[in-house]
């Protein structure tokens, strides 16, 4: 087990997006005494709040949030930057004596959380920019056969269509004469499920896609498309981490010349394959206690379902 991290200590309730978490952790972190903290690669953009389902004020407002309306979109926020910010979170919440409760679907920060990470230097722009456009002229599968020639161990771990992950491993290779894989041999350093308090809420895949589908129709109901209007007004431009959310990237093309039913098909295509890459995520962590839900769930018997498996 790999005592070195704080938030081996914390709570985490995560899932697929539109899996249903935002309820049962309020309710969960009720019954437990605790506050919440974002584990949300994309609700840290102040103004991004309908395409990031963020939580609204109200439920804000039942129970303490952290990391949430932390930068601008304009701005660069690194996985670094968040390890950082949460590890201080953590110190100020155990000083309270309550508990701290984790709650999103950015399986990388998870992953960070429980085994740490060391990322490699700093992105360098300039020689990512130059990989981005070989990518572009040979493809992913070249780029990925480079990979496997400059680090195999790395190109072991990476989908050969994961281009930014691929892009970032060639990027550091480049930078600095060192495969990544050097950098984060502790990241695989696996921890017991009894030994964590992660819990991943799952349904079926059919009803998770409907979910989804719904979800993506209530965002464009409620003002999506406005939302990044606002946020693009003025000639503002999202920032590389920010864009990289999903729907608001097909919004921006659709604004730009583009159609309505096109528009909401990409995003739902799109956030279904976020969904199925989450799902492939959480499985391969070998913390994670899987939690089986169907249709409305009662949040109040969820939770203490939760609380149940570690007391």
């Amino acid at each position: 087990m790999n005592k070195s991290s704080p938030a081996l200590d914390c709570w985490f309730l995560t899932g697929a997006t539109a899996v249903g978490k935002t309820e049962t952790a309020l309710v969960l972190a009720q019954r437990l005494n605790a506050e919440i903290v974002s584990l949300d690669s994309m609700t840290i953009y102040r103004g991004m709040d309908i395409g990031t389902a963020k939580p609204s004020a109200q439920q804000q407002a039942q129970v303490p949030h952290h990391l949430i309306d932390i930068v601008e979109p304009d701005e660069e926020y690194s996985i670094d930057c968040y390890l950082q910010a949460a590890h201080q979170k953590i110190a100020e919440i155990k000083t309270r004596e309550r508990e701290v409760l984790f709650v999103g679907g950015t399986p990388l920060y998870l992953k960070a959380l429980l085994r740490g990470l060391e990322s490699g230097p700093p992105a360098n722009w300039e020689l990512r920019e130059q990989i981005e456009a070989e990518v572009a002229e040979i493809g992913n599968q070249a780029l990925y056969e480079r990979l496997e020639r400059l680090d195999p161990v790395a190109a072991s771990q990476i989908h050969p269509n994961d281009t930014r992950r691929l892009i970032r491993a060639v990027e550091v290779f480049r930078s600095t004469g060192q495969p990544i894989s050097h950098h984060q041999l502790h990241f695989e350093q696996e921890n017991e499920p009894q030994d964590c308090r992660v819990f991943v809420l799952q349904r079926e895949r059919d009803e998770q896609y409907e979910r989804i589908n719904r979800r993506v129709d209530v965002m464009l109901e409620e003002g999506l498309v406005q939302e990044v209007e606002q946020l693009t007004s003025g000639g503002k431009q999202l920032g590389r981490t920010a864009s990289q959310a999903v729907g608001y990237r097909e919004v921006i093309d659709y604004l730009q010349d583009g159609a309505v039913d096109v528009m909401k098909t990409k995003i739902k295509t799109r956030t279904r394959r976020f969904a199925k890459r989450q799902g492939t995520w959480f499985r391969s962590l070998s913390e994670c206690r899987f939690v089986p839900i169907a249709g409305n769930v009662d949040a109040s018997q969820l939770a203490e379902k939760i609380i149940a498996q570690v007391n």
